[in-house]
């Protein structure tokens, strides 16, 4: 039986993921803060509270990899994300805690996993934010675009080493989750079980990079060729 774990599943893209992995036959396992959460996903094998700030984390996955009796496939969607035009000290290390040590820390363990089993599929759901930086949430935005570029450079490294590890970077615009709860209105705002639905495609193809969807694919190709001197400039 193929087995799948997925970090952050309490709620949004984690949870509608780990329902369709059910759904599909696999043996999954979950994991996030909010461990009363997980108990509504459905038929889960493992359901474990994990923080990727704690220091231990790392150790706590490799358990409970040992429990679900190993793992094919690591679904990684924990992350925070704030606006934070005043820059608040706090917001901002807390955001560079949980999307870079954090991802780093739960990441680099299914890859030594990974490594040592001789093949794996890991899958980050990281962001359109990491284009370009965002100056209403700085943090964010940077900790996303190191998010890609760890991506990138762990599948440059497990070519290298003749490691059969798979890397699928999933990056969504903005999804009707808790992450984007508060006044300001994002526009063409995606329900986390259609981007569930791209995801699991992306996974089956065995994609390097998914911008979900069309919209944001094409926005961010523009985004991207948008002159740094003007960049600048605009009022976000």
């Amino acid at each position: 039986m193929k087995r799948a774990i997925i970090i952050g599943a309490s709620s949004g893209i984690g949870f509608e993921v780990a329902r369709l992995l059910l759904d599909d036959g696999w043996k999954v396992g979950v994991a996030a803060r909010r461990v009363d959460l997980l108990q509504t996903i459905g038929n889960v094998s493992e359901a474990e509270r994990i923080d990727v700030t704690d220091p231990n984390a790392a150790e706590q996955l490799r358990s409970m990899i040992s429990q679900l009796g190993g793992m094919d496939l690591f679904i990684y969607t924990a992350g925070i994300g704030k606006q934070n035009r005043e820059l608040t000290e706090g917001i901002e290390v807390q955001t560079t805690t949980t999307n870079g040590v954090g991802f780093v820390r739960m990441i680099g363990e299914a890859y030594r996993y990974f490594a040592e089993k001789g093949e794996g599929h890991i899958v980050a759901v990281t962001s359109i934010a990491g284009t370009k930086g965002l100056g209403p949430a700085p943090a964010y935005s940077a900790t996303k675009a190191m998010q890609n570029v760890y991506i990138q450079a762990l599948e440059q490294q497990a070519h290298a080493r003749g490691l059969n590890i798979y890397f699928t970077d999933i990056r969504p615009g903005f999804v009707d989750t808790a992450l984007l709860n508060g006044d300001f209105h994002y526009p063409m705002l995606m329900q986390p079980d259609m981007v569930a639905r791209k995801i699991m495609q992306a996974i089956k193809h065995k994609k390097h990079i998914c911008v979900i969807d069309w919209k944001y694919r094409l926005l961010t190709m523009l985004w991207r060729r948008i002159p740094r001197f003007i960049w600048r400039r605009m009022k976000l």
